[in-house]
């Protein structure tokens, strides 16, 4: 990892966080003050999820991993279609091996509705499981 960016920005170049690009970001006002006493405000919500895509399963564990060992308590792990097997293990690796005071309980499955490029509407079988300390 390079010292010029900070860890939420490699895991962005690495692709294993998306940002929503039509958002903009405010610069930061707050006082350090306020920034010690509401740091679980602070976290960025990209922070707290995880979205599980075609890598290999080991770089979203090593991704969670980091991030839980870093002070955060709760990370959502969401995949949706062919991946949700990807998902389970993931979360099962994150809370059997490595982080083993987490646990994975949460876990709520839904289908959501997506429109295809060709504009026509699909459903799609979707996970979240919640990962807390």
């Amino acid at each position: 990892m390079s010292g010029n960016l900070s860890f939420t920005q490699e895991l962005r170049e690495m692709g294993l966080i998306q940002t929503n690009i039509n958002t903009k970001e405010e610069p930061d006002r707050e006082t350090n003050e306020n920034k010690e006493t509401k740091q679980e405000d602070n976290v960025n919500f990209d922070e707290k999820l995880m979205y599980i895509g075609k890598k290999p399963s080991m770089n979203y564990v090593l991704a969670i991993n980091s991030r839980m060992t870093e002070g955060l308590d709760e990370i959502t792990i969401k995949a949706r279609g062919k991946t949700i097997s990807k998902a389970v293990d993931v979360a099962e690796i994150v809370t059997n091996r490595f982080i083993t005071d987490a646990n994975d309980d949460d876990v709520k499955i839904f289908t959501e509705e997506i429109t295809r490029e060709d504009g026509r509407k699909t459903n799609v079988s979707t996970i979240e499981i919640v990962i807390k300390r």
